[in-house]
């Protein structure tokens, strides 16, 4: 859930324009398709939950290990783009925002691989994908930004919601029994480290934004290729620290390995096109597709049916994200705009 090129665009509330997108400005004109930008979106996050479906499902595969692949899949349509457009690759006064930019993101990844096979997959995601409500902690902690009635009102919300999905035996009991018998988990609990991963995954990802915010004169191709290609090498590292680094044995899962590398390659595609011809807001609210898929994929794959509190937890999250992309979509409207005075009104301006 955490990739680089969204959270830039989420953060900036611009358009990528520094790669030629006329090509598909004409597709959208000659298919006559004013939302394909938020079709492109809703795609990526298809593949993005098979992803963690895969991640999951391999349970014989070390998550670290798969945190490998998946940065190929980030590093791989990176490189041509690069080239293209001639920026150079590790550039002079922003190394060291590059490397902490990867070390946060790289970790984020990881914790979140092991919260996906340690959690149900809906619940892990859900408490991920509540990232871009987090920044404006840090923001107003590291950036001295002004943390809003809006802020104080989706953060709140957000932290309930976590709250109902990972249920703490401090609030709900030892017992963490679901409002209804029937809704119980095939594996009826998850241990307590599987929603400290997730947890922790978004704060390091809350802190991407901070770090990006400060990386936001490079072309994304430049925080791209620097990501994948630190990232693959920290990944190898944890790997090898824990015996972990081995081409899985079993046949099968040797081809899903495969599959995750090309899922997390087309889903960054379509999210970088997507962020070509739509803007960030709209498109962050697609992405919260990315949620209803892992429900979906949630009781398909696994047998696991969500409770009342997560479901509940749920709806407050990604009604905090989209409320979020809303005040960022209405912010890159023109004052006069009617459809951004309208807006104010639900965004407490």
């Amino acid at each position: 859930m955490t990739e680089n090129l969204e959270l830039h665009q989420f953060v900036d509330g611009t358009r990528t324009g520094d790669v030629s997108n006329r090509w598909l400005e004409r597709l959208k004109m000659r298919l006559n398709c004013p939302y394909l930008g938020i079709i492109l979106a809703t795609m990526s996050s298809l593949f993005f939950s098979l992803c963690s479906v895969i991640v999951k499902g391999l349970v014989d595969v070390n998550p670290m290990e798969m945190a490998s692949f998946r940065f190929v899949g980030v590093l791989l349509p990176a490189i041509p783009i690069l080239i293209y457009t001639k920026q150079p690759v590790f550039p002079e006064g922003k190394r060291v925002i590059l490397l902490l930019r990867c070390f946060m993101g790289t970790t984020g990844l990881m914790l979140s691989f092991y919260a996906f096979r340690h959690m149900p997959l809906a619940d892990a995601s859900v408490i991920i994908f509540s990232t871009p409500v987090f920044v404006a902690i840090f923001a107003r902690a590291f950036l001295k930004e002004p943390c809003t009635l809006f802020n104080i009102v989706t953060i709140n919300m957000t932290l309930l919601g976590v709250v109902l999905i990972t249920r703490p035996p401090l609030v709900f009991g030892d017992d963490n029994t679901p409002l209804l018998e029937s809704e119980k988990y095939t594996d009826k609990t998850y241990d307590i480290w599987g929603p400290v991963a997730a947890i922790s995954s978004t704060l390091f990802g809350a802190n991407v934004y901070i770090l990006l915010r400060a990386l936001k004169g490079l072309h994304f191709s430049v925080i791209m290729t620097n990501f994948g290609a630190v990232a693959l090498v920290y990944t190898l590292i944890v790997c090898g620290s824990i015996g972990a680094v081995c081409w899985p044995s079993c046949g099968r899962d040797r081809w899903l390995v495969v599959v995750l590398g090309i899922f997390s390659f087309l889903g960054q595609i379509l999210l970088t096109l997507s962020l070509q011809v739509e803007q960030a807001g709209p498109v962050a609210i697609a992405r919260c597709a990315d949620i209803v898929f892992a429900f979906v994929w949630q009781i398909l794959f696994f047998g696991e049916t969500p409770t009342a509190y997560s479901l509940f937890g749920a709806l407050m999250v990604v009604s905090s994200v989209i409320l979020t992309a809303m005040k960022k979509w209405a912010m890159t409207l023109p004052r006069e705009s009617s459809l951004r005075k309208r807006l104010r009104i639900f965004l407490l301006e």
